[in-house]
């Protein structure tokens, strides 16, 4: 499960990573929660990559009233070809979600510690995401998208069993490319990367309110 991320690198760097032009304004964001609006790489009409603004939470588009719809944060990679909330997206709309880190918690209620996990290396990195376009009967749309999981490597399995699915640069291309309408060239992709890239720091537990934010959230603890 992933249930909050930060994106805090500067506008330049995301752009410089995934070669695309797009959304301009995304101040850093250390507590990106559900429901929050969040930056996504896709594929544009013209095939080119392009950076979206969108909603944490997938609606499918067969919904008939969002607010009576409990919101997709995370799709299984396992099983999302055949759930009919996901089905059509891991088809049509794949994207890429920026991050520089994603979060975890150890504990008890009430005592939850907050991890940080990140690239070893430091720096945006990519999760595997599903977009969607929801469009109301009164005319009202909303973008939306959820973020893949994948069984946790060895490298974040002391602190869960599940973690995101991270997609390396060489794959960025054919994991957007959904002019075929089919996932059949992308299912090697939905696994976990190899143990090694990825580092976990227990972080302040101010994290553990979805309201904070500022550099302070991951100091070291």
């Amino acid at each position: 499960m992933c249930s909050r991320f930060s994106l805090t690198s500067p506008p330049d760097a995301v752009r410089q990573m995934f070669a695309c032009g797009g959304e301009d304004v995304f101040p850093p964001r250390y507590n990106i929660a559900p429901t929050d609006p969040t930056l996504i790489v896709r594929s544009g009409h013209d095939h080119n990559r392009e950076l979206a603004l969108v909603r944490w939470g997938l609606i499918p588009s067969w919904v008939k009233d969002p607010r009576e719809f409990s919101l997709l944060l995370n799709a299984r990679s396992e099983t999302a070809a055949e759930k009919p909330s996901f089905r059509a997206a891991l088809r049509h709309r794949r994207c890429l979600v920026p991050t520089d880190g994603y979060y975890e918690w150890t504990g008890r209620p009430g005592k939850k510690q907050p991890h940080l996990i990140r690239m070893s290396a430091g720096g945006v990195f990519a999760l595997a995401g599903l977009w969607e376009h929801w469009l109301g009967a009164d005319g009202s749309e909303i973008e939306t998208m959820a973020i893949l999981t994948t069984a946790g490597n060895a490298d974040v399995a002391h602190i869960h069993d599940r973690m995101p699915l991270i997609l390396s640069p060489l794959d960025f291309d054919r994991w957007l490319d959904c002019r075929s309408g089919s996932a059949e060239h992308i299912i090697d992709l939905l696994a976990a990367p190899r143990p090694g890239q990825l580092v976990t720091i227990a972080v302040s537990p101010k994290l553990n309110n979805t309201r904070a934010e500022g550099p302070d959230l991951i100091e070291p603890v």
